[in-house]
C-alpha cells in the first residue's frame, strides 16, 4: 500500500516565525540536527516544515494528533545532500503500526515557497497488529 503527503509553505511565513519567536519556534518545530544543518536558512527550514506536514498527512494524523509532535518527524541531509526522513516517538509507532517499510522525501523551493512530497510504502506481506486498524480512524 502507498501512503503520500504533500505540503507547500511560504518561506516568508517561516522567516517571520524565526524572527518573532527565534529559539522558542526553532526548538519547538525542529530537531537539533535540523537546526544545525540548515544554519537558520529560512528556505531550508521551510522545506523541512513542509516535509513534517506532508509526513503527518501521510500518517493520516496531522501534527499534534495522536501525540505526534513536530520533532517526532525529522528531515536530515545525508553527506551527498539528499534528504532522508527519520521518525521518532509517536510518529515512528504509527508508521510501524501502519506497516511502513520504506519512505522517501523530496524537497524543493523557489524564492517564495518551499514544497515537500513524502511517499511511504507498506509491505503487504507483513501483517499489521490488530491495533493498527484502530489507527485508521
Amino acid at each position: 500500500m502507498l501512503y503520500s503527503g504533500v505540503d507547500l509553505v511560504e518561506i516568508a511565513r517561516i522567516w517571520a516565525a524565526i524572527v518573532r519567536h527565534k529559539e522558542r519556534f526553532l526548538t519547538r518545530v525542529f530537531t537539533e540536527i535540523e537546526i544545525a544543518q540548515c544554519h537558520e536558512r529560512a528556505e531550508s527550514l521551510a522545506a523541512r516544515f513542509a516535509a513534517k506536514e506532508a509526513t503527518a498527512k501521510a500518517l493520516g494524523t496531522g501534527i499534534w494528533r495522536h501525540n505526534i509532535a513536530w520533532t517526532s518527524i525529522e528531515v536530515v541531509r545525508l553527506e551527498h545532500g539528499a534528504p532522508i526522513l527519520h521518525l521518532h516517538d509517536a510518529a515512528l509507532l504509527r508508521a510501524q503500526l501502519l506497516g511502513w517499510s520504506t519512505w522517501t522525501v523530496s524537497l524543493s523551493h523557489d524564492r517564495d515557497r518551499a514544497i515537500a512530497f513524502v511517499v511511504a510504502l507498506s509491505d503487504p506481506t507483513i501483517s499489521r497488529p490488530e491495533s493498527a486498524s484502530l489507527l485508521q480512524s
